[in-house]
C-alpha cells in the first residue's frame, strides 16, 4: 500500500469525457484517482485543493479493456474513478473552460 499523505497523490487526473461533461450539469465532477485511496481521502483532496465542499463520493474499480497487439492478446491497466458531488452553488474553475 502507497503513502497518501500527499493530497496530490490521491487524485491522478481529471476525465474529461462526454459522460463526465454531462454530469457536471448535476454538480458531480469525475476524476481517476489512486487504486488504493478510499473515499474520505478522496473527499478531503478535492475540497482543499479545488476550495470546495464536497457532498458526496462515489468510487468504483474500471476494468482494463482487453487488447489484441500482433495476434497476442492483452489487457489494459485497471484503475479506479471517483465521482464527487459537490454542494449546490459551487463549481471547479478547471473544468468550466473546457
Amino acid at each position: 500500500m502507497s503513502d497518501l499523505s500527499n493530497l496530490n497523490d490521491v487524485l491522478i487526473q481529471p476525465i474529461l469525457s462526454e459522460k463526465a461533461t454531462t454530469l457536471r450539469e448535476q454538480n458531480k465532477y469525475v476524476f481517476k484517482v489512486a487504486s488504493d485511496a478510499n473515499k474520505t481521502q478522496i473527499k478531503e483532496a478535492v475540497s482543499k485543493l479545488f476550495n470546495v465542499t464536497v457532498v458526496n463520493c462515489t468510487t468504483m474499480n474500471v476494468f482494463g479493456k482487453v487488447k489484441r497487439l500482433r495476434g497476442r492478446s492483452g489487457r489494459t491497466s485497471s484503475w479506479k474513478k471517483a465521482v464527487v458531488r459537490l454542494a449546490p452553488g459551487e463549481t471547479i474553475k478547471g473544468f468550466e473552460g473546457v
